[in-house]
């Protein structure tokens, strides 16, 4: 997979994730486990060049 592929796939994935996020309370097992793979998604945004000031709407 090419990188620009990967980024995008993973962009689109982070923005799901975060709608799904913040649709749920805090501190259940299923939101920890969503917090879990937005942390894996940030690192491969960010390893990416990725700016996630504009995309990242839970670590605000």
């Amino acid at each position: 997979m090419i990188d620009s592929d990967l980024m995008k796939i993973s962009i689109e994935e982070f923005s799901r994730l975060q709608k799904w996020m913040l649709g749920i309370e805090k501190n259940t097992d299923t939101y920890n486990s969503m917090y879990e793979r937005y942390i894996e998604l940030k690192a491969i945004l960010s390893s990416l060049s990725v700016n996630l000031s504009e995309l990242d709407r839970i670590g605000k």
